[in-house]
């Protein structure tokens, strides 16, 4: 496998584990795992761009991307494909350079689409049927660190992720 041009991921049951918290004024709470933001880190040591596209349109998810400083985000995406092939042709890169993560069904149609896929270990079956790799690890229990671990590591040295 090629080192990766582009990074996307999904949010919910992947960088979560998929619950929505609601306190009784309405607020909305998700919990993230601190580990996959190494993901981010190493994604930006190679210069390899991360992009989230997710259903969900949330204060939330944008303030935990702009804290990472990740470079494309999409909220309230019905249709990931098209995002995704709109941002390909925006960087001048193929499907095929991407490597993406999901857990649903609205991530399917992208999953078949790029060039590597994955999905978390607590993703359902029949969509773990569409991809090249499942986690170890939960949706939220560090599944989005894994995932660009054991990309990056296809091509590039432990010690050149960890010591640059």
């Amino acid at each position: 496998m090629n080192l990766p041009k582009l990074i996307i991921t999904d949010i919910d049951g992947v960088w979560t584990d998929g619950g929505m918290y609601y306190d009784q004024t309405g607020n909305e709470w998700k919990k993230f795992n601190t580990s996959d933001s190494a993901g981010v880190l190493f994604c930006k040591k190679l210069n390899i761009p991360v992009c989230i596209i997710t259903g969900e349109d949330t204060e939330i998810v944008k303030r935990r991307s702009d804290k990472l400083k990740i470079e494309y985000l999409y909220q309230g995406i019905s249709n990931k494909l098209k995002v995704a092939s709109d941002l390909c042709a925006k960087l001048n890169i193929d499907l095929s350079d991407v490597a993406y993560i999901g857990d649903d069904l609205g991530d399917v149609e992208l999953l078949k689409a790029v060039g590597f896929s994955c999905a978390p270990n607590n993703a359902s079956s029949y969509i773990k049927e569409f991809v090249h790799y499942v986690t170890r690890k939960n949706g939220g229990d560090g599944a989005f660190r894994e995932f660009v671990e054991h990309v990056l590591l296809q091509s590039v040295s432990i010690e050149k992720l960890i010591n640059d």
